[in-house]
């Protein structure tokens, strides 16, 4: 039965990485939409008569402020609709996200295709319903991870890379827009594409959760139906249970007191504990840099050009061509967590402690805030590569994470 279904989750696994690489995280390609915005003069009545003559900062900064200002809800909506995506996938599962997910990001894509710039306004809705929907498309996805058993960390991370990676989308958009290819055909393109979200939904997808650890037979698509939600939670207990006795000398096959009072643990209790907080304002402070980055990428590069679009232009690609490269660095993370798993499993489940994989994913962050500070203009593709290639490793290797399993969904 496994051979069988080995099909069916590679391409579950493939598929599935196509749609994070080229829909989830389009938000942040933000720098290259924006400079086709411009082109096309949104927002352009804000700039003051004597601004396009004379480069006068009041009147560019109130266009450049407009934009920041869209990005900023958007990126908002991209943190705080975690949590209720995570709960209506946890409640109402996998097909019903899907397909809210599928509404949300075709609708968006389809008034961005038909707008103007007499009614750019429409952006405040359009962009956060396209990160709603994005967000939803990885939730979704990242359950995959739990059909290749061992290597589920690395599948993890490699789509969470995916995620940062699909901002390439807008620079493709980009280049054919500079190529003669209208904003609108490249948006109407992406709303068509709805209709292989909808068939993947229903082919390569199970209706209700993969479960974790995969119990013996497990199928899922169209032609087979999840189990019995009670039948289904009663098996993923006993093989992990079956899974922990394996890992278990004869010694410890009972466990102690202090072991029983860990696993029964609620959400909660990780919630309001201090490694939690701390990991939280860490993450906070990255996120931040990281859209705020993002968001003034454009206005930053316009005042190092001194506004020599071609310059620009240049740039803008070359932050957007790094920043694909996340979906190759991702992986190196997962992979990493996946080879110590066996060694660290132990100790995380004698004292909590998550600490392993914490430290790749910590660095590499921090020091992108630290080196893009600086807006030097002959240094400037260093902050832009950086930027790009450690932005993937924020949302993997977190200690938070390892201590969650049983909350997955809902982190």
């Amino acid at each position: 039965m496994q051979g069988q279904s080995l099909p069916l989750r590679v391409a579950t696994l493939l598929t599935g990485l196509l749609e994070c690489l080229g829909f989830a995280g389009v938000l942040f390609g933000w720098a290259s939409l924006v400079f086709v915005f411009k082109t096309e003069h949104f927002f352009e009545e804000l700039r003051e008569p004597n601004a396009r003559l004379m480069g006068n900062a009041t009147g560019l900064d109130a266009q450049d402020e407009r934009f920041s200002l869209i990005f900023t809800l958007a990126s908002f909506m991209n943190n705080f609709m975690t949590f209720p995506a995570g709960y209506i996938f946890d409640r109402f599962k996998t097909t019903v996200a899907r397909l809210i997910a599928i509404f949300l990001y075709t609708s968006a894509t389809l008034t961005i295709a038909f707008i103007s710039a007499d009614s750019a306004v429409l952006l405040f809705l359009a962009m956060p319903m396209l990160t709603v929907g994005g967000i939803l498309f990885l939730i979704t996805n990242l359950q995959i991870g739990n059909l290749f058993g061992k290597h589920r960390s690395t599948i993890i991370t490699m789509y969470n890379g995916a995620f940062d990676s699909s901002s390439a989308v807008f620079l493709i958009i980009k280049l054919l827009y500079e190529q003669g290819i209208s904003l609108r055909a490249s948006f109407i393109f992406i709303s068509v594409c709805s209709a292989w979200h909808v068939g993947r939904t229903f082919l390569l997808m199970p209706r209700g959760h993969i479960p974790y650890p995969l119990p013996p037979n497990y199928s899922y698509g169209l032609c087979s139906g999840d189990g019995p939600r009670e039948e289904e939670k009663k098996t993923a207990e006993s093989q992990k249970l079956e899974l922990s006795e394996k890992f278990l000398s004869p010694k410890e096959e009972i466990p102690r007191p202090g072991q029983q009072q860990q696993e029964a643990r609620s959400l909660w209790s990780y919630v309001f504990s201090r490694r939690f907080a701390w990991h939280l304002v860490w993450l906070s402070v990255i996120q931040l840099w990281h859209y705020l980055f993002i968001g003034t990428l454009n206005s930053l590069l316009s005042n190092l050009a001194s506004g020599d679009r071609v310059l620009v232009s240049t740039y803008t690609n070359a932050f957007a061509i790094t920043q694909f490269f996340g979906v190759l660095c991702a992986p190196w993370n997962g992979l990493l967590m996946d080879r110590l798993k066996c060694k660290y499993q132990e100790e995380a489940r004698r004292t909590g402690s998550g600490r392993a994989g914490s430290a790749a994913m910590a660095h590499g962050p921090s020091r992108s805030a630290a080196r893009g500070i600086l807006p030097d203009r002959a240094t400037n593709p260093c902050p832009l590569h950086r930027q790009a290639d450690s932005q993937p490793l924020r949302h993997q290797g977190s200690p938070i994470v390892s201590l969650l399993k049983s909350h997955f969904k809902y982190i």
